[in-house]
């Protein structure tokens, strides 16, 4: 028999330090949150491995305290009331010696310290929304997966599977039906939660990644494009494990290409998207039923493109057999139209536009790349009745 006791200690203290931690990690979460338009297209992330620990840097977080004002303007000691939580009283200038722009300042700044996550963290972070709209079940060649789930109680098992509730409830009845109720428990009256592997089928999806490789597409333009894919990428495998993904590459010609090709190619040439379009329908009609499968073609270009007629009808042909059809535009700056689409947008916006199976967004900037996978892969309900 083993003997266990319910301590009457005041064990506040020994707990405190954790809440402390445990809100403190809660809050940095909370900043990164609020600026994974920032995070998502950070390159020293995109450019990480799985397993690396990546450093990012937040402003230093204090617990709340009053402080004085260090200026010489007049002060009421207990103010007008009326006064409620969140409410600011005042902001701080911009005090002597400090320092802006090219000058410079004498007193310290605001500290910065660097808040390490590791990559499955943040991935996490960024995707726990997204998921592939409007997926159906498709098909009969479903590919199952596995996943852990607790779903019963044994007597034997780890410690760390110990469900301490039961094992309390499980004495309690014991020592009542011997006549001495308490809390004092044995070994037999420990329970452990216990799991198994189920397998349960996936839909079938094929995501097409199509990118615009023509020499009209500058360094930013292509950093903006694979940093898009790759959080794309990220999300599919971490959340579909049965999906497959076709890689193309489009200049005035299409082609099907690996991975690592897709990502590292540069570009050159001229640019004809039509290509990419009829490339993938081929793929489609050769290896993907639409009965069977849910596809999920993207583009990304610059919009600027020979046959822009050509590339509406090809994607009017496309969102017949597709849950969802988007296009990825990336402003450039030369051109003048960070405030709109380029010609082959504004085509699609003009034949789409009240089409919601055909999904359009913009890029202008590195901080948009965040906006546009929550517009993609984010909830869709008109087309649960498309």
């Amino acid at each position: 028999m083993q003997n266990y006791g319910l301590s009457t200690d005041n064990w506040d203290l020994h707990r405190r330090a954790e809440r402390d931690r445990g809100r403190h990690n809660d809050k940095v979460k909370e900043i990164i949150r609020k600026n994974l338009g920032d995070i998502v297209s950070h390159q020293d992330i995109i450019t990480a491995d799985r397993g690396k620990i990546v450093k990012i840097p937040i402003r230093g977080l204090e617990l709340p305290r009053i402080r004085f004002d260090n200026g010489s303007r007049p002060r009421v000691g207990q103010g007008k009331g009326g006064t409620k939580p969140g409410d600011v009283l005042g902001k701080a200038g911009q005090l002597p010696g400090q320092g802006a722009g090219k000058q410079a300042g004498q007193e310290p700044g605001v500290d910065f310290y660097e808040a390490e996550f590791s990559m499955d963290e943040i991935t996490e972070m960024v995707l726990e929304d997204l998921h592939l709209p409007n997926l159906q079940d498709k098909g009969s060649k479903q590919i199952p997966t596995e996943r852990v789930e607790f779903n019963s109680i044994s007597r034997r098992g780890p410690a760390a599977n110990l469900d301490r509730k039961r094992t309390l409830l499980e004495a309690y009845k014991r020592n009542a039906r011997e006549g001495n109720p308490g809390w004092t428990v044995r070994r037999e009256d420990e329970r452990f939660k216990s799991w198994e592997m189920v397998t349960e089928p996936q839909r079938n999806a094929v995501i097409f990644a199509m990118r615009d490789v023509s020499g009209s597409m500058g360094e930013f333009e292509a950093y903006i494009c694979r940093s898009f894919y790759f959080w794309m990428l990220r999300f599919l495998q971490s959340r579909y494990d049965s999906a497959e993904i076709v890689f193309i590459t489009c200049h005035t010609e299409a082609k099907e290409v690996a991975e690592a090709d897709f990502f590292g190619l540069g570009e050159s040439g001229g640019t004809r998207m039509a290509a990419a379009y009829s490339l993938a329908m081929q793929i489609i009609e050769q290896r993907y039923n639409p009965r069977e499968w849910n596809i999920y073609p993207f583009l990304f270009s610059d919009g600027y493109n020979w046959g822009d007629s050509d590339c509406v009808e090809l994607v009017r042909k496309m969102a017949e057999v597709s849950n969802l059809v988007g296009y990825g535009e990336i402003a450039d700056h030369v051109w003048g139209q960070e405030t709109g689409f380029a010609p082959l947008g504004q085509a699609y916006a003009s034949a789409f536009a009240d089409d919601p199976r055909v999904v359009l967004v913009k890029i202008n900037q590195r901080e948009d790349v965040w906006p546009a996978l929550k517009r993609f892969f984010g909830k869709h309900p008109e087309l649960q009745s498309v």
